[in-house]
């Protein structure tokens, strides 16, 4: 079952991200990013190398996009797509990750949309009855 949904949005990419805590809110956040950007991500056995990485906000809709913003960084600064990621400490302000992923190649991954970046642009991150939802929109 999908942890998010596409919406309508002029131009760009809207998602709907869902989660019931804050920490499976942005790791469905990262799972929508690369569904969007790319195909035949595999992970498993391929995905061994590993980052670290602390993320910090001035609340938890600018922790999410700072977070998101880093891992679209990893991306096209360093190729590096996150196949899983693990949160270790989570707080309203700060987020420490370890991400597991594997170097982009063009003759195993298929790059489906580029995302040139996360925006603040009609970005929500709400507390619901059934956990967390975020609304989130990529500039392609």
């Amino acid at each position: 079952m999908s942890h998010y949904t596409f919406f309508d949005h002029t131009a760009d990419i809207g998602v709907e991200v869902k989660g019931r805590t804050a920490k499976v809110l942005f790791v469905n956040a990262v799972e929508a990013l690369f569904d969007v950007m790319i195909e035949n991500k595999t992970g498993g056995k391929s995905a061994k190398q590993h980052k670290e990485i602390t993320v910090e906000g001035t609340d938890v809709v600018d922790l999410l996009i700072n977070f998101l913003r880093e891992i679209l960084y990893l991306f096209n600064g360093e190729k590096f797509i996150t196949v899983h990621c693990e949160i270790i400490q989570f707080a309203n302000k700060e987020l420490q990750v370890r991400l597991t992923g594997e170097s982009f190649n063009s003759n195993k991954h298929l790059i489906k949309t580029e995302i040139k970046a996360v925006t603040y642009s009609g970005l929500t991150v709400e507390k619901v009855k059934a956990g967390w939802r975020a609304r989130i929109i990529f500039d392609v």
